[in-house]
């Protein structure tokens, strides 16, 4: 799977050139990547960063180390065009942060040539890795790579090595009410109590009673148990395509275009056809049979 992701080669090489860093800089390919000192105002953040939040005290405290040691670790962008800034932040934003707040003018970087996709999985993965990420942002971000890469489960899972369980039950806090999620965020209350009440009929109701009553989890399932279901969780539930059903259509699929299909089914029915390509001659056969 590491091919499909594009990720895992040439970290030796880079390891002898700037010494150890995050297994996340897997970078591919024969292009030589070195660090340079890139003007911070030629640096923009990443729109599809999983990270959202930045705890002043936690970047005062990294500006302070990096006024008396500098940037230990550089950080990772790739050229872009048609924007304000020359270059995006990949991986690092939070020393960029930093390093302004310290009143650096430069920081040092790796700059690669990456696709939007990379970019997507190489953010992810380091905020995984890491643990940066609340729980809120972490469901957002497999959101995100799924709609906009095409990714199912089993994708995400072998990217970030976790179970496709734990990446659905983290994603069902996506569909909480905004101010569920906030709670959340601010640590009123835990994932697992959210988690608990995403099916509920109410769960903004439910969140207040757990902050008020201080109630466990084990007391939160009770109540889910008890309480009436979320009635769009039931219909999603009862109503999503069998398995079968679903293979037996992307398999047809896939013989009449020759390319893998994944089928991705949301809720109320709608949903996506995701066709998979390997190569640039294999996309203009696929185009020339679909506009045929």
């Amino acid at each position: 799977m590491a091919g499909k992701f594009g990720l895992g080669r040439g970290l030796a090489d880079l390891k002898q050139e700037i010494g150890t860093i995050p297994d996340i800089t897997m970078l591919t390919g024969g292009e030589r990547v070195v660090v340079k000192q890139i003007p911070l105002a030629q640096i923009g953040a990443n729109p599809d960063q999983p990270r959202k939040t930045f705890a002043d005290a936690e970047l005062a405290d990294l500006a302070a180390s990096i006024k008396e040691k500098g940037v230990l670790q550089p950080i990772l962008l790739r050229a872009v065009s048609g924007r304000a800034h020359m270059y995006e932040i990949v991986a690092g934003e939070r020393r960029y942060r930093a390093s302004r707040i310290a009143g650096l003018n430069e920081i040092p970087a790796l700059v690669k040539t990456l696709s939007n996709e990379n970019a997507m999985e190489i953010a992810l993965i380091e905020n995984v890795q890491r643990e940066n990420l609340n729980p809120i942002e972490e469901a957002a971000a497999y959101k995100n790579i799924m709609e906009k890469c095409g990714y199912g489960l089993d994708d995400v899972s072998r990217l970030i090595g976790k179970s496709e369980s734990y990446i659905r039950n983290i994603m069902r806090l996506d569909s909480l009410p905004d101010s569920v999620k906030e709670l959340v965020k601010e640590g009123r209350i835990s994932a697992s109590h959210a988690r608990t009440i995403a099916v509920a009929e109410n769960p903004e109701a439910l969140a207040h009673e757990i902050v008020e009553q201080k109630m466990s989890v084990a007391q939160t399932e009770k109540k889910v148990r008890d309480a009436a279901r979320n009635k769009k969780s039931r219909s999603f539930t009862s109503n999503a395509m069998a398995d079968d059903m679903r293979a037996d259509i992307e398999s047809r699929i896939h013989s009449a275009l020759g390319v893998a299909a994944r089928i991705q089914e949301k809720r109320g029915g709608a949903g996506q056809v995701v066709l998979s390509f390997a190569t640039r001659t294999q996309l203009m056969e696929l185009v020339e049979k679909l506009v045929r």
